[in-house]
This record gives structure tokens, C-alpha cells and sequence, in this order.
């Protein structure tokens, strides 16, 4: 009964789960979330990762359990025989029937199949780290897509409010020539302003529903349904300062270069991969050695025939269930293998083992600078990004009093049209940096967290 209702518990729970996402924006956070869940690459991955648990399960039973097999035949043999019951040679046709049951089971092979077992193990969590930088890929790519698709709709938001406020300009400066206070050279002037701003304004709304068109294929959101995005991202801040985290990398890169092992670099996937495939490596090269030492196995088996003269006068066989117990035998056998001479085919195993293992360790230090000189280039950035922040903020601020001071003297008629459109254009100008600054700031400092911590 707790079964047929769990189905349509879960069909309810998906429902309002799918209503939520459509009610509700979807915060930075809930985007990320959904395209690891859906992109195409985590579905392949969780496909690989099932074929590396098989091989870890496969390579233990091989380890620890024997390998058993049944066998049965039957045949006619014509001609000049071998007699079973008298041992002699005859001419005439016997049927023979088998049935057989053997097992067998390696008891020592040089520590090969322990070292197979690490190894599958070894790839598993490879594997998992390989779906790691798969999802941290996604999530970096939604990450892009959503602040573009933000600074699109906020700059569509302050073009908008600018057309309104030309739009009001334009109104008053029409009142202005009909009372002969302004030229109609100040109506055509702001008259081209308000068009530019418009244009301005369709260019932003197209580049905007580019930029969710993007979203939309980077999270795998089905065509059908609606995508709310929330207009502000959360905050993330780094866990450390960005000048004492400077300071800090200094010092471990100029370490890096003699003990790359005291690093503690394994936050990110592509650190972990390199380091998994030193340990395969290692792994490779005492397989090689192993391949000299003997194996030892155990075999046993259990067989029995049943055997007829079809079309031999006078012969009358023994009943099926005699023959079974009297021609039934047992085995037990103990072999041991020495390896001698393979015409240097374990030799140059070992070779190329080693040279595998020189090349992992070059690769997991590669890894290593590319990791520590990728953070120190992300603190670098979030110092950047701050002061650009600082400057445009600034900048956007001072731009707007000045547009202020400039719309009021226009109306006075202090300034003419052009320098009116020319503060107007500043004033834009100040806002747009002033937006892309502050979003490129909260994606360097998503980028700086994940450098530390290895977390998006």
C-alpha cells in the first residue's frame, strides 16, 4: 500500500516543485543548481561514473571468487574406436555424453590483483573529480550567462528611464518655441537625441533577450516554459582579503618551485586528476615488477559420462543414473607458473610504466602552477575590479549631478542643445560602466571564492 502511494506523492511533489520554478525567479544560486541537474555533459558523466563502479565491483570479485563453469557435449563417434567398457579398439558407432563442473581460483599472482583493485578504485574517484570539473565548468558558464543577461536588462532599465526623461525635455522644449524662448534648432537637436536613446534603448532590449536565449540553452530550460530571473545575485565574498591573499600566494609560489607535495592544492578538480593519475602511475609501475614474480591457482572439477552402441545387436547399455555414479571422477589440482623469458615484453612494461610515471608527476606539477598562478590571477582581478567599481560608482555619480545642473541650465536657457546632449551622453555613458564594473565585480569575486575554497 506504502508503495502504490509513493508515486503519486512523488508526481505531486515534482508538480509543485515545476509551479515553484515557474512562480518564483530563479536566483543565481537556483540557475546553477538546475543546469547541473539537466545540462547534457553531467548526464554522459553520470554514465561513466556507472561504468567505473561496475569496474571497482568486477575487479573485487575477480580478486576474491573463483571462476566456475559447466560443460556438457554429445556426439556420435563411426568407425574404429576406443571401447569404453573393454579398452579395445572396435568398429562400430558409440555415443558419447559428458557433463562437467569445474572452478578455479588464483591464490597468488604477485600482488596483481590487489593492485588492480586500487586501481579501479583509483579511476572511480578520478572519475568523480572528472564530474566535479565538469559541473564547476557548468556552473562558471551559467554564471557568465546570468550577469550578462543581468547587465542587458539593467542597461534596457536606464535607457528606458533616459528616453522618458528626453522624451519630458522634448515636450518642454516644444512649449519653449511656441513661447519664443527656444530656437526650433533646440527642438531637431533633442528631437535626434530622443531617436538615438530609442535606438539605443530596441539595441539593449534585442542584446537582453539574446542574453536569456543564452541562459536558457546553458541551463537545458525546456522551450515551453517561462524563466524568471531574479534582478539582483546574491553577494558572495572571498574568504580571505584580497591584498593578505596576495601576500600569502607569494610565498607559497616561491615554495611551489621546490616541494610542489606541500601545496594543498587538491580544492580543485584538475589538481585532484593529476594527482590520481600519479597514484595510477605508481600503481603502473609495481604491476610491471609484479609481472616476474610466479602465480599459484587452484582448480576443481567434477565430470561424468554416459556412453551407447546405437544399432549394436544384443547390446543393452547401463541405465543413465549407473553410468552417472560409476563414470563420475573428481580432480584437485595446485599449479604453479614461473615466468622465465618473454623475449623483453616485461621489460619494456616496466619502461613504459616508469615513463608514465615521470610523465604524471610533470603533469600534477604543471597542474599545481597553473592552479596557484590562476589564483593569484583571480585576487589579482577582484583588486582590479574593486577600484574599477570604486571609480565608475563614483564616476556615475558625479555624471549624474552634472546631467542634473546641465537639464536644469537647459531649461534657463543657459546651455545650448548640443551641450545638453553631450551631458545627456556622459551621463549614459558614466551609468553603463558603472553597471558592467559592479557585475564583473560580483563574477571576479564568485571566480576568487571558487580559486579558494574549490566551491561555486
Amino acid at each position: 500500500m506504502t508503495h502504490r502511494l509513493s508515486k503519486p506523492i512523488l508526481l505531486l511533489c515534482a508538480l509543485i516543485y515545476g509551479h515553484s520554478l515557474i512562480a518564483q525567479p530563479m536566483t543565481l544560486r537556483d540557475c546553477m543548481d538546475y543546469a547541473v541537474a539537466h545540462a547534457t555533459e553531467m548526464r554522459l558523466s553520470a554514465a561513466d561514473r556507472s561504468d567505473e563502479h561496475a569496474a571497482h565491483r568486477q575487479a573485487l570479485l575477480a580478486a576474491f571468487t573463483p571462476s566456475i563453469g559447466a560443460q556438457s557435449y554429445a556426439y556420435n563417434q563411426y568407425g574404429r574406436n576406443l571401447d569404453p567398457e573393454t579398452n579395445t579398439y572396435t568398429d562400430f558407432t558409440t555415443f558419447h555424453n559428458g557433463y562437467s563442473l569445474s572452478g578455479s581460483i588464483t591464490l597468488f599472482d604477485g600482488f596483481q590483483a590487489l593492485g588492480k583493485i586500487r586501481l579501479a578504485y583509483l579511476q572511480s574517484q578520478k572519475g568523480l573529480s572528472h564530474e566535479q570539473q565538469c559541473a564547476d565548468g557548468v556552473r562558471i558558464a551559467v554564471m557568465e550567462a546570468y550577469y550578462q543577461l543581468l547587465y542587458y536588462r539593467q542597461l534596457a532599465e536606464v535607457l528606458r528611464q533616459q528616453c522618458a526623461t528626453t522624451d519630458s525635455a522634448l515636450t518642454k522644449v516644444r512649449r519653449e518655441e511656441e513661447l519664443g524662448r527656444k530656437g526650433h534648432a533646440d527642438v531637431v537637436q533633442i528631437e535626434s537625441e530622443l531617436a538615438e536613446r530609442q535606438y539605443q534603448l530596441a539595441d539593449a532590449e534585442g542584446r537582453r533577450d539574446q542574453a536569456l536565449l543564452q541562459l536558457q540553452e546553458t541551463l537545458c530550460w525546456p522551450s515551453d516554459r517561462p524563466l524568471l530571473i531574479a534582478d539582483q545575485p546574491e553577494e558572495l565574498e572571498p574568504l580571505a582579503a584580497p591584498n593578505s591573499q596576495l601576500s600569502t600566494l607569494n610565498s607559497q609560489f616561491s615554495i611551489l618551485n621546490s616541494q610542489f607535495s606541500t601545496l594543498n592544492s587538491d580544492r580543485l578538480p584538475a589538481v585532484r586528476i593529476a594527482r590520481s593519475e600519479l597514484r595510477e602511475a605508481e600503481i603502473g609501475v609495481r604491476q610491471a615488477r609484479s609481472a616476474w614474480s610466479p602465480t599459484l591457482s587452484l582448480a576443481a572439477g567434477w565430470s561424468t559420462t554416459y556412453y551407447t552402441y546405437p544399432g549394436l545387436e544384443g547390446y543393452t547399455p547401463l541405465p543413465f543414473a549407473q553410468q552417472w555414479h560409476t563414470n563420475g571422477g573428481k580432480y584437485l589440482q595446485l599449479s604453479l607458473n614461473i615466468p622465465l623469458y618473454s623475449r623483453g615484453t616485461r621489460t619494456l612494461a616496466l619502461r613504459k610504466s616508469q615513463n608514465e610515471r615521470v610523465r604524471a608527476q610533470v603533469r600534477l606539477e604543471q597542474a599545481l602552477r597553473e592552479d596557484t598562478n590562476a589564483l593569484r590571477r583571480a585576487t589579482l582581478d577582484v583588486e582590479t575590479a574593486e577600484a574599477s567599481a570604486l571609480k565608475a560608482q563614483r564616476m556615475a555619480q558625479v555624471k549624474q549631478q552634472a546631467f542634473a545642473l546641465s537639464q536644469r541650465q537647459f531649461e534657463l536657457g543657459l546651455i545650448s542643445a548640443i551641450e545638453y546632449q553631450t551631458a545627456s551622453q556622459a551621463h549614459l555613458s558614466a551609468q553603463a560602466e558603472n553597471l558592467n564594473a559592479q557585475l564583473q565585480l560580483r563574477l571576479k569575486r564568485h571566480l576568487l571564492r571558487y580559486r579558494q575554497t574549490g566551491i561555486l
